[in-house]
């Protein structure tokens, strides 16, 4: 039964009393309509497994109104069952059991801990009960909003007149035009009323970090087990350079993971930072793995700075500061206890870019593995400073552009005067106050056991998807036919320590222990070689789907581009995250749901009909062809698919990637000393052909895989060098297949040559 939901106030009534002519049903048709007269809305399910679908689904249910007395059942575990889904994902919603006084003394400790109050269907009014609901209605929602978020719809209710800026004023400016008006009604009043200045002091200040949005800070601080937190309002790309401009000065020694975002090679052109590297490794699909801990021994690094051609002697050539990049775009997650221990005989202070990883606290299965592990009063001063960047919008729920740092204070601690310096170098003096607290939302969204039903979900779907997927592909083979996989262990061992193929496991246990995911030794799956047992872990979310054509000996006689695939996806309304040579990476966030990969499984068993029906590339890939119809004229999806894969063997292409991004060019001058070069144009742009042996002025960057290749200040090499000959194998790959170019940061096409800047002679 739904009554008035005015208010926004719902409750669920859970009870199986289906004959109206009784008194317990009777008595709860007219509390019903008494809370419809309140303008709550009563949904009502009369079972167990309904009432756990609609506490899953509804997450705005605001009370539970139980029968003890569930499927008469003398157990009551159908009543228990309602409370444990509740209370899995929601700690504080209000729950009054009806039962009778008699029935009282025997409900179990556990049960009264999480129960509200009860309800005693005869003995008190319908009145009465109904306003003891509401007003418990009233104090959970209180208390359910984070101090931001609460401020911030507090005020945009007030409709003051305001005389500050933003100059629409509360939206009213964009109702005075046409274009305006219609801009007004489809974000909705409450952003503009919420789209506010600086000069509001009910909310505090970004800058100064007071108010609601300092609270903010600290609860959030609170949530992701931090000393420290600050709201970015420009994405983990500013909250990186925030750090290193904190930490790093012109001429000091960064460790830096090679497999970094452009934003830590723009961090060291602004700080002035002199890179050390640190080389991750690369298996044979192109997928970049983990910085062996070998790399991060007290002499490696010593090692490595000794080679440094620009660490010299008037240089001290301790480092400062050391960045990592956890989970890897790929979904690589380091033992950050492991890399702490190994970095910190050689630096103080370790940033970890978790930009893609803001959930890790959340779920057990990543215990120890992400920057803010454990319990933030654990950490000793004499324990590294550990900074950690997350992009909040990522795949946590925030708006675009939200990001958080994250601090423990430790050794060579940057307090927050010092830090707030830096914070303000890249923080505006008007921060959009919805991405605030948007932020603010996430960090409720994952309090308490919130944060754990989230991401469960997330890893159950995943898991269910993989083991589909690696079904299918041995249905397949069984066949003799060739189908797409996951990039995942073949096999597992299950609690019992049997080793079980992977699509054939509980699927519980793969969703619950971290074991199932751990890169072990030599297990040709990941390839990456003889790595720590331990170190690394593959995070079950990052879905990289693989397609046939490449194995540890090199390609294959038959091949499927991941290009083609990815084409075949968006087509279809699909978008993946990333497409290398042979993977396409699917990103399973806390917004997943069955039907959305479950249309992915029809897809991609479409494709291969398509391929073996070798379909007309006119009703495949419409889009491809409209871009460039001479050159796919009559083909169908196979003859495309056979065409590229014979010339990314005949280019080499997949051969380039792995030598090109195998070896450090040389550095011929700081990242910093060639942007300088660049702002007083000393550069010239050439083609691939007159770039052999000349220095860098910008960062070469091809996306895939989204790692730099050459760096700026860094030497191209030689003509005949992995690294030109990576990027002239790209531009032979463009040229040939219109529609599916590269993206490369860095590089400009101008009549399908490349041209990149470099400093004069």
């Amino acid at each position: 039964m739904i009554i008035s939901k005015t208010k926004g106030k719902r409750i669920l009534l859970v009870h199986d009393l289906c004959d109206h002519n009784t008194l317990d049903e009777s008595a709860l048709e007219k509390l019903s309509s008494v809370l419809g007269e309140h303008e709550i809305e009563v949904l009502t399910a009369t079972t167990a497994f309904d009432a756990e679908m609609m506490i899953v689904a509804d997450p705005m249910i605001q009370a539970i109104l139980l029968d003890w007395d569930l499927a008469e059942d003398n157990t009551h575990q159908a009543a228990k069952d309602v409370l444990n889904k509740l209370r899995s994902r929601a700690e504080n919603v209000p729950v009054f059991l009806f039962a009778d006084r008699a029935d009282v003394a025997d409900i179990p400790l556990e049960v009264l801990k999480e129960t509200s109050d009860f309800i005693w269907l005869y003995e008190d009014t319908a009145n009465f009960i109904a306003g003891r609901i509401e007003a418990a209605i009233d104090t959970y929602m209180k208390n359910l909003l984070p101090p931001m978020f609460k401020a911030l719809a507090k005020f945009s209710q007030v409709h003051e007149y305001s005389w500050h800026t933003p100059g629409h004023t509360g939206g009213t400016a964009f109702m005075k035009a046409p274009a305006g008006r219609a801009f007004f009604d489809f974000f909705g009043e409450n952003l503009f009323r919420s789209d506010l200045s600086i000069s509001v002091g009910e909310l505090g200040s970004l800058l100064d970090h007071s108010g609601p949005i300092g609270a903010s800070e600290k609860y959030a601080a609170k949530v992701f087990g931090a000393h420290r937190t600050y709201h970015i309002t420009n994405g983990s790309s500013t909250s990186n350079r925030v750090i290193f401009m904190a930490c790093v000065t012109r001429n000091q020694v960064a460790l830096c993971d090679r497999n970094c975002h452009k934003s830590i090679e723009q961090a060291m052109t602004m700080s002035g930072a002199i890179p050390n590297y640190m080389m991750p490794l690369r298996n044979f699909y192109g997928i970049i793995g983990p910085i062996p801990p070998q790399a991060l021994q007290a002499e490696a690094i010593k090692k490595t700075i000794a080679e440094n051609s620009l660490i010299t002697k008037d240089i001290d050539a301790t480092p400062v500061h050391a960045i990592v990049t956890n989970s890897t775009y790929d979904g690589l997650c380091y033992n950050a206890r492991r890399v702490e221990e190994l970095l910190g005989q050689s630096v103080d202070r370790m940033h970890f870019d978790e930009a893609w990883y803001g959930y890790a606290r959340f779920n057990p299965i990543y215990k120890d593995r992400f920057a803010m592990y454990g319990n933030p009063a654990d950490h000793k001063p004499t324990d590294m400073t550990v900074f950690a960047t997350q992009s909040t919008h990522k795949l946590l729920a925030a708006l675009s552009q939200a990001s958080f740092i994250h601090i423990r204070e430790g050794k060579k601690n940057v307090d927050h005067s010092r830090f707030n310096e830096s914070f303000m170098m890249q923080a505006s003096t008007s921060p959009n106050y919805p991405i605030i607290a948007s932020n603010d939302i996430t960090a409720a969204m994952m309090d308490g056991k919130g944060g754990k039903a989230l991401t469960d979900e997330s890893i159950h779907e995943a898991v269910a998807f993989r083991q589909l997927m690696a079904k299918l592909n041995a249905d397949f083979a069984d066949q003799g036919e060739w189908f797409f996989n996951c990039w995942q262990p073949d096999f597992v061992k299950d609690a019992e320590g049997k080793k079980i193929a992977f699509r054939l496991a509980d699927p519980e246990y793969l969703a619950t222990e971290p074991e199932c995911w751990v890169l072990h030794p030599n297990d040709a799956w990941h390839g990456f070689g003889d790595i720590e047992d331990g170190y690394c872990m593959l995070d079950p979310i990052k879905v990289s789907i693989s397609t046939p054509g490449i194995g540890p000996d090199g390609l294959g006689e038959m091949g499927v581009p991941a290009s083609i695939l990815s084409a075949y996806l968006t087509a279809n309304g699909i978008i993946p995250e990333k497409t290398t040579d042979f993977t396409v990476l699917m990103l399973f966030s806390i917004g997943i749901t069955k039907g959305k990969w479950g249309t992915l499984i029809d897809t991609l068993i479409k494709f291969k009909e398509d391929y073996d029906n070798n379909t007309s590339l006119e009703e495949v890939l419409p889009d491809v062809v409209k871009a460039a119809p001479q050159r796919y004229a009559g083909m169908g999806l196979r003859d495309l698919c056979e065409e590229m894969f014979a010339a990314m063997k005949e280019l080499k292409t997949t051969e380039f990637m792995s030598e090109g991004f195998a070896v450090l060019p040389h550095p011929d001058m700081s990242p910093s000393a060639a942007y300088e070069q660049l702002v007083l144009d000393n550069v010239e742009k050439v083609d691939l052909d007159g770039v052999a042996e000349r220095t860098l002025a910008t960062g070469i960057v091809p996306y895939p895989p989204g790692i730099p290749l050459i760096m700026p200040g860094e030497n191209a090499g030689p003509a005949d060098g992995p690294a030109l000959g990576y990027l002239k194998a790209l531009e032979g790959f463009d040229r040939r297949f219109p529609a599916f170019e590269h993206d490369s940061h860095g590089v400009e096409v101008k009549d399908g040559k490349y041209y990149v800047t470099v400093l004069k002679k």
